[in-house]
Parts: C-alpha cells; sequence; structure tokens
C-alpha cells in the first residue's frame, strides 16, 4: 500500500535566513521526504517575509510542505528537530536568526496540547508567512481545527511584507 493511501496528512513551515536560506530550505525539502515512513505530497513557492521578534536580522525564505506521514506527531516532531541540528540550527535568541526553523504546522485534524507540541501550530493563524503558502498548496477551504477555514485566516491576516519568490 502506497503511503498515499495510509498514513496522516501534515503540514510543515520550513524558514530560514542564514547561511544561504533558499538552500537551507530545498535541502530540508529533501531530508523531510526521506524520512522513513514520509512522502512528500506538495510544497509550495518560496516567499521573502521580514523577521519576527529581533529586527536586526535578514529576511527569512519561507514555504508549507504536505507530507503523508505513518510517524507518530512527537516522532516527526523529534525527526524535524534532528534535521534543524544538522543543518547547524542554534537555539539561542527567541524568534532570532537562524539557518533552518521546521515547524509542525498541523497533523491531520488532531489538535496535539503537550509540553513539546502545540498542534495547530499556535501562532500560524497570525503569520502571513504560513497562511499564504499553505494556502497554495492547501487551498482556502482548508479546515483548521480550533481555528476554522484558511480562508477566514488569510482575509484576517493581510501578506504585509511578504512576497512570493519566482519559481
Amino acid at each position: 500500500m502506497s503511503l498515499l493511501t495510509a498514513g496522516i496528512q501534515a503540514f510543515i513551515g520550513l524558514g530560514s535566513n542564514l547561511d544561504n536560506p533558499v538552500r537551507q530550505i530545498l535541502v530540508a525539502r529533501t531530508d523531510i521526504a526521506g524520512l522513513d515512513g514520509n512522502e512528500e505530497i506538495a510544497f509550495s513557492p518560496l516567499y521573502t517575509s521580514r523577521p519576527v521578534g529581533p529586527q536586526q536580522q535578514p529576511d527569512y525564505i519561507n514555504a508549507v510542505m504536505a507530507i503523508r506521514t505513518r510517524l507518530p506527531a512527537q516522532d516527526l516532531l523529534q525527526r524535524l528537530q534532528q534535521i534543524e541540528n544538522a543543518h547547524g540550527r542554534i537555539r539561542t535568541v527567541r524568534w532570532g536568526a537562524r539557518t533552518l526553523d521546521l515547524d509542525l504546522l498541523l497533523y491531520g485534524q488532531d489538535i496535539i496540547h503537550d509540553p513539546n507540541l502545540t498542534v495547530p501550530h499556535p501562532e500560524m493563524a497570525r503569520r502571513a508567512f504560513v497562511l499564504y503558502p499553505l494556502a497554495d498548496i492547501a487551498g482556502a477551504d482548508l479546515y483548521i481545527a480550533g481555528c476554522g477555514r484558511l480562508g477566514e485566516l488569510l482575509a484576517a491576516c493581510p501578506p504585509e511584507g511578504l512576497q512570493r519568490l519566482p519559481a
């Protein structure tokens, strides 16, 4: 049975603003798809966005990836953190510059409130750099548990400072 007919659909936010961010995102895409139990469904266009938090850092490159996974949510999170670490991620300043940031945005329609993981991602409804790439691959009708339809979230979150990169 193909992974496309088994497992959970999950969405992952990818971001980088250090050490060739476009390359960081594209290599991370391959790394995520290559995890045992994962299969890529879709990948959004790349976007540039201003940083959240400290402004004395470079702009970010962002994307969203849809996968089908057989990994439990906590295991998927752990593997994503391993990929971040392999890309040189250092966690020192909250919302500071980083080589790679991977966020588990959605895991099916599950609502998860664990000490290490909150799904849907708690900030996604207010972040254009998540919502617009997500809409590119999932459509405005996507229902986000606890938040509503993606189209409604987009209407409340203008794309200020967000720019889609040419393909």
